[in-house]
C-alpha cells in the first residue's frame, strides 16, 4: 500500500521543479496576461479606467477585442521615436559599460587572492544605496552650478558652465554609473576561471601579451560579455527614473512615455500596448541569450 501512495504522491524532484515555475505563473506570465488582455480593451472613465473583454448580457457571452491601440500606435511617430530613444540609449550604455567594465573585472580576476572581495565590494556598494538618492546626487554634480562646472571653472578648462544636466549626455552618465556592477560581476565570474596556463602556451608560441590577450582571453571572456551586456541593455530599455531625473525634454524614452499613459493620461490599454510591445522587443536578445547559455552548458558538459 506504501507503495501505491508514494506512486501517487509527486515526488520530491517535482516540487523542486515546480516551485519556479509557479514562482514565473505567479510573477511574470499573470502579470503579463493581465497587461496582454488591458491591451485589447478600450479606455472609459471607469475605475479601473478601461472597459472589460468580456460581457454577459441577454444570455450570450460577448468577447470585444479592440485592436484599435495597436493600430494607433503604428501610426503615430512619437512612439517609433520613444522604442529607437530606448534602444539607441541602451545599446550605447551597453558598450560604455563593456568597455569600462571589462578592464575593471579583469583587474580584479588578476589580483591578489586575498584582495578581490574588497575590490569587489567597491564595485557593489554604490547599488546599496537607493537608486533615487544616487540620481538626485547626480543632479548636484552636473547641474549648472554643480561640482563638476565649479571645478572645470576653477581649473581653468571653461570660462562659463557647461549644459550637461537635462542632456543625452546626462542620461549616459547616468545609466553607465548605474549598470556598470551588472557588467563587471558577469565579467568577473568569468574571468577568474580562465586557465592562465593557456596565456603562457600562446606565449611559448611566438604570441605578445596583447596578441595572447585578444586571441584567448577574449574569446573565452564571450559569454561573460554577452551575460554582462544583456543585464545591462535589457532593464535600460525599459529605465524610467534616470531619464525623468537627468534627461531633458528631448530625451524620449519608452518608459517616460508609458509612465505619461498610465498616469497623466490615464488611457491603460495604450498604455498597456506599449508595454506588450517592448516586452515583444525584448524578447529577441532574452532568446539568443538563452540560446548562447545552453550551448555554453553542452560545450562544458
Amino acid at each position: 500500500m506504501s507503495r501505491g501512495l508514494s506512486r501517487l504522491l509527486p515526488s520530491g524532484k517535482l516540487w523542486v521543479i515546480s516551485i519556479p515555475y509557479l514562482w514565473l505563473f505567479l510573477f511574470f506570465l499573470l502579470p503579463f496576461a493581465i497587461v496582454l488582455k488591458i491591451s485589447f480593451s478600450q479606455a472609459a472613465i471607469a475605475i479601473p479606467p478601461y472597459e472589460p473583454l468580456l460581457e454577459y448580457a441577454q444570455q450570450s457571452l460577448n468577447i470585444a477585442l479592440n485592436l484599435g491601440n495597436y493600430l494607433f500606435l503604428a501610426s503615430d511617430s512619437l512612439y517609433y521615436s520613444a522604442y529607437l530613444g530606448s534602444l539607441k540609449i541602451a545599446f550605447f550604455s551597453t558598450l560604455v559599460c563593456l568597455a569600462l567594465g571589462y578592464p575593471m573585472a579583469y583587474a580584479i580576476a588578476r589580483a591578489p587572492k586575498d584582495k578581490q572581495l574588497v575590490y569587489l565590494l567597491l564595485v557593489m556598494m554604490p547599488t546599496w544605496t537607493a537608486i533615487l538618492i544616487r540620481v538626485y546626487a547626480w543632479m548636484g554634480i552636473l547641474s549648472t552650478n554643480g561640482l563638476l562646472n565649479s571645478a572645470l571653472m576653477g581649473m581653468g578648462i571653461t570660462d562659463s558652465p557647461i549644459p550637461i544636466l537635462n542632456t543625452d549626455t546626462a542620461v549616459y552618465i547616468g545609466v553607465v554609473y548605474a549598470y556598470l556592477p551588472f557588467m563587471v560581476l558577469p565579467l568577473y565570474a568569468n574571468l577568474v576561471k580562465h586557465d592562465m596556463s593557456l596565456l603562457e602556451a600562446a606565449m611559448d608560441l611566438g604570441a605578445g601579451k596583447t596578441k595572447a590577450f585578444w586571441t584567448v582571453t577574449v574569446p573565452l571572456s564571450k559569454s561573460g560579455i554577452i551575460a554582462g551586456s544583456m543585464l545591462v541593455f535589457i532593464p535600460v530599455v525599459g529605465e524610467f527614473v534616470i531619464p525623468e531625473l537627468l534627461g531633458g525634454p528631448e530625451t524620449l524614452m519608452i518608459g517616460k512615455v508609458l509612465w505619461q499613459e498610465f498616469f497623466n493620461n490615464r488611457d491603460w490599454p495604450i498604455a498597456s500596448a506599449l508595454a506588450i510591445i517592448m516586452l515583444l522587443i525584448l524578447l529577441i536578445p532574452i532568446i539568443l541569450f538563452h540560446y548562447n547559455q545552453s550551448r555554453e552548458m553542452e560545450k562544458n558538459a
